[in-house]
């Protein structure tokens, strides 16, 4: 490959100039760029900059961490990386801000977008599809910190929030008080101070393994047509999140209320992990009905390959 343009690191120390890594996830090289699209410039990870800057934090946030250092320098594009397969994609304009108005040339990510590709990259699931309000309600933490906490209990690869009733910005944690993130249009995805101030609203610790279900539950995997409510009990009670839409791992099989209508209907529930829960509510554990198994008949439930899910 042929390294058109090199983008360095502003005020960081100890970069080496010469030789650098040109890294471009496969759905970036697979893009279709339209025309008069803007010339992205080639990622770059300096080796004593972004990276994972304190110890204890797990092997999948460490790894989510270096995939997010990995696109330093592509640039922001609003709504970028929320394609089918995560990875860099090109943009669209927000309607409002004026320098967004080339995100549609421009191949990159948005802010979510590049923190679903670094847990994407990290896992091999796409555990974090959704914005940026999406992932800060993940059903997927393990753990959650309030403002004033501050950056001390923090370890890489946690995600950090800013909104007021609606979240509107995250990004990576790096340790040492330092962030990855995809900006805001005009910018490129960057290493950077924690901004603790402002509409700062915390952060969350992603459980990277899919655990979450009862101890010493096995996972079994499913494919789901669309996005499905889950729920605290097998019934349509009391909505506790939704799981998205694709390959979902479940624990577990219980008979409850019937689902759907006609000629197609379920009356088995799987217990499971949501990707996004409601305020106040619980994600872990949940139950979806199997009526949104991509395949199967009515009152069947089985995963991927056909096998047996177990009851609860």
């Amino acid at each position: 490959m042929r390294i058109q343009n090199i983008v360095g690191l502003a005020g960081m120390a100890g970069i080496v100039a010469g030789v650098v890594a040109a890294v471009a996830g496969p759905a970036a090289q697979a893009a279709v760029r339209p025309a008069g699209a803007v010339a992205r410039p080639v990622a770059v990870r300096a080796l004593a900059g972004c990276d994972v800057l304190q110890p204890g934090a797990s092997a999948v946030a460490q790894q989510a961490v270096r995939a997010a250092c990995s696109q330093i320098g592509v640039w922001y594009s609003w709504g970028g990386g929320h394609g089918p397969v995560p990875g860099p994609t090109y943009g669209h304009y927000d309607g409002q801000d004026p320098a967004s108005k080339n995100d549609g040339q421009r191949l990159g990510f948005d802010c979510s977008g590049l923190v679903r590709y670094a847990y994407y990259r990290a896992t091999g699931r796409d555990i974090l599809n959704g914005t940026a309000d999406n992932q800060f309600h993940t059903g997927r933490a393990v753990a959650r910190f309030s403002p004033g906490q501050g950056t001390g209990p923090l370890l890489p690869g946690d995600l950090l929030f800013w909104g007021r009733g609606h979240v509107h910005h995250v990004a990576v944690y790096l340790g040492a008080g330092q962030m990855v993130e995809a900006f805001q249009s005009g910018t490129h995805v960057r290493m950077t101070r924690v901004r603790l101030g402002g509409d700062y609203a915390g952060a969350v610790r992603i459980d990277g393994s899919g655990g979450g279900g009862t101890p010493g539950q096995g996972k079994y995997w499913v494919n789901t047509f669309a996005a499905a409510t889950g729920y605290r009990e097998p019934n349509t009670v009391d909505p506790q999140g939704v799981l998205n839409r694709g390959n979902n791992y479940v624990y577990c099989k219980v008979w409850g209320a019937r689902v759907g209508g006609g000629a197609q209907y379920n009356h088995w529930w799987l217990r499971t992990d949501l990707d996004r829960t409601f305020p106040g509510k619980n994600g872990r554990g949940a139950y979806v009905s199997a009526y949104y198994l991509s395949r199967w008949g009515n009152d069947e439930a089985r995963d991927v390959n056909g096998g047996p899910i177990p009851n609860c």
